[in-house]
């Protein structure tokens, strides 16, 4: 694994040597990474932390590192002799990755000495900021489908480099994809590789038919056709039927087509006509070229007959939703005795005013038919009494409130470092798209369309709206006395 430590903005390292100097270094802390609201975005699915973790468990500042940091003219050789000892020596809180999530929830906690936690945040946002975002527009388009086809990624050569590309196909099989065409991505995570020609192939031979026929001569067991490098309806899918037949003939069952371009709704119900017709009911039909979730769901709506969809461009780049905006936010400072300060960060804009201390994260579901009903954050010592009736309120807008019963609460952080060490194990790849999907299935399809979706309720406890909202007031008169 290639030395990632200095993937970090200057002024982590500024603040650490600051800290380093009065001597607040090993103050323990905890921080909590999340997202606000978003107007494109209801529910998230939580991803990157196999590397993230990864990333904070590998930290080593070598000579090269040091020599660097040596010549910025910043820090001194005591600061600079601390960091080539340097480990993450804390503890790591987390959601499950495939979990879905909402604005305001920690994803992410960290507990550590301050100069590590601290450190830590811009790589933590770099990698789970990228994975969660494309996980979550992967996500969005293999519902669209509504089951019908499987979805394969097909988006290396339009993302932003080689690491987008590599944890970018990672992230969309966490979001639902079957296959990706990124071979070193399929290597790497154990997921199948997809793929068959461009149109360079079909243009390489002096006829359709020609090129048609030496693939089939390569792939006879695998045979699946571009057919709209000339004409869809006149040329290609004839020819890939002529192929078929030959294949057919020799004992083979041919894979099918694929239409990059036109209309695709009428070339594939057009397509699948002229296929059946000919004898090859089970040859399906692949698409590819610029879709997303939002058209698929267009497509079905047309009746078009689909059964593959390869989404590349606009899924890679999240292209309606660039960035999502994840933070990560000094929430409590922990005394020597145990005791705890918690911290809290205001805002004119109340979207950005964070939750102070060190917490917890439950679902509550209905006993009755185990859907979601909201999500809860409490305080770190706190726990769901689900014998008895719970009011949850909205955090701001307290008026607005709801009284739930009949249901049963689940804690969703999972303690992944605990003092520097592993103590999670990480499942595979298509374990975790297997867990998302039954996570999202726990969920009523309000709260997950694409169009005006229904608002999750994400509460606070009693106690921590209480700590919230006095800390809110205490700055206010700290403040104001401060000004006179």
């Amino acid at each position: 694994m290639r030395n990632l430590t200095l993937l970090t903005d200057l002024y982590q390292l500024t603040m650490g040597y600051g800290f380093y100097r009065q001597n607040k270094h090993e103050e323990e802390v905890v921080f909590d990474l999340f997202f606000r609201k978003n107007a494109l975005i209801t529910y998230s699915l939580a991803a990157g932390l196999q590397q993230a973790v990864e990333y904070l468990l590998n930290w080593h500042f070598d000579e090269e590192d040091i020599a660097y940091l040596r010549s910025l003219n910043l820090f001194d050789e005591g600061f600079l002799a601390y960091l080539r000892t340097m480990k993450f020596t804390g503890d790591v809180y987390a959601v499950r990755e495939g979990e879905p999530v909402f604005p305001g929830e920690p994803i992410l906690t960290v507990k550590a000495p301050l100069i590590q936690a601290q450190f830590a945040e811009t790589a933590l946002l770099n990698i789970i900021n990228h994975q969660t975002l494309i996980a979550t527009k992967s996500s969005k388009i293999c519902r669209a489908t509504q089951g019908k086809g499987v979805v394969m990624e097909f988006g290396l050569r339009r993302a932003q480099g080689p690491d987008a590309g590599i944890y970018g196909a990672r992230a969309a099989v966490i979001g639902g994809c079957a296959s990706t065409s990124n071979v070193i991505a399929a290597q790497a995570f154990g997921v199948p590789a997809a793929g068959t020609m461009a149109h360079s192939w079909v243009m390489d031979y002096p006829t359709e038919y020609e090129a048609f026929r030496a693939y089939a001569d390569a792939y006879p067991e695998n045979c699946l056709l571009l057919v709209d490098t000339y004409d869809t309806l006149r040329s290609g899918v004839p020819n890939a039927i002529k192929v078929f037949r030959e294949l057919k003939e020799k004992g083979y069952k041919p894979k099918g087509i694929r239409l990059d371009s036109g209309d695709l709704a009428y070339l594939s119900k057009k397509a699948r006509k002229m296929l059946d017709e000919a004898g090859f009911p089970e040859a399906i039909i692949c698409v590819s070229g610029d879709l997303d979730e939002r058209s698929i769901n267009s497509l079905i709506q047309q009746g078009a007959r689909i059964d593959s969809w390869g989404v590349g461009t606009r899924l890679i780049t999240s292209e309606d939703l660039p960035a999502l905006g994840g933070v990560y936010k000094l929430s409590a400072v922990i005394h020597k005795d145990g005791s705890m300060t918690p911290k809290i960060k205001l805002s004119d804009n109340t979207a950005k005013i964070t939750n102070p201390a060190f917490k917890k994260l439950y679902r509550l579901y209905d006993k009755t038919d185990g859907m979601a009903i909201a999500d809860l954050i409490t305080l770190r010592e706190e726990s769901v009494d689900d014998s008895q009736p719970l009011t949850l309120f909205h955090p701001v807008e307290t008026w607005k409130q709801h009284e739930v019963e009949n249901f049963y609460a689940e804690e969703l952080q999972h303690t992944i470092v605990e003092k520097g060490k592993l103590v999670y194990q990480f499942p595979k790849l298509v374990e975790i798209r297997e867990f998302s999907k039954q996570r999202l299935s726990k969920f009523w399809e309000e709260y997950l369309r694409l169009d005006l979706p229904h608002v999750y309720k994400v509460d606070l406890s009693k106690k921590l709206h209480t700590l919230k909202f006095g800390l809110i007031d205490d700055i206010r008169k700290k403040t104001k006395k401060d000004i006179r």
